[in-house]
């Protein structure tokens, strides 16, 4: 799944670990079916928290933004994230017997803070660009998960959580933020940024939140 010029430039920056988030054992266990319940609703209550701090990252970029378009990019997402996406893990979570209540009580594990405060930072200490690419791993990666698993031969066990992000309103999503990003990276590096001595940098950011997003399918294995 290709979306925008910049993803595709990161993701072959990530080298191995791209493929190790994309095709963890996690994944591959969502698509056949055999990821045990328990680990599942385990990976759900601590995805749920990764989104309160994820949504706090994108509304940071809204001070991080440069132009009007990009702060209503932001906001929407902020809007989408708080609304649309935390939905499915509260329904999800529910049909279990675990209450919303029980998801924002719950005790965040250390891979998910290390990920979360790490896009945080990155976002504080960075700019919009910085931050956007430690965000995208997370957004595009769901994206080529999501769009993978859908077109495959998969399992129902988990097919509401594969037709979520392989729906075609998560894939317009993706590419929206594949424009974001591309016309991010103009503005701030220039037409040619993989010339820039900034640009190792860039790459540098968006590898670690993959590693970390590793990291986060790791901690799902193990409730």
């Amino acid at each position: 799944m290709s979306y925008g010029t910049t993803f595709p430039l990161w993701r072959a920056a990530a080298g191995e670990h791209w493929p190790a988030y994309t095709r963890h054992t996690f994944v591959q266990s969502l698509a056949d079916g055999s990821l045990p319940r328990d680990a599942f609703l385990h990976y759900l209550v601590q995805d749920y928290i990764f989104l309160i701090h994820f949504s706090r990252a994108w509304a940071l970029a809204v001070s991080k933004a440069d132009t009007l378009d990009e702060m209503r990019h932001c906001a929407a997402t902020v809007h989408a994230l708080l609304n649309q996406e935390m939905g499915l893990h509260v329904k999800l979570c529910g049909e279990a017997g675990i209450a919303e209540a029980d998801l924002i009580a719950a005790e965040e594990r250390p891979e998910n803070l290390a990920y979360t405060r790490y896009v945080l930072d990155t976002g504080h200490r960075g700019d919009f660009l910085d931050l956007l690419a430690a965000l995208a791993p997370c957004v595009l990666g769901y994206g080529e998960i999501g769009a993978r698993l859908a077109a495959s031969d998969h399992a129902q066990t988990y097919a509401e959580w594969i037709g979520t992000y392989g729906s075609r309103d998560y894939q317009d999503l993706c590419h929206e933020v594949a424009a974001l990003i591309d016309a991010s990276v103009a503005r701030r590096i220039g037409p040619e940024p993989q010339t820039s001595p900034r640009w190792a940098l860039v790459c540098e950011r968006f590898t670690m939140a993959t590693r970390l997003e590793v990291g986060f399918w790791d901690m799902g294995m193990t409730p």
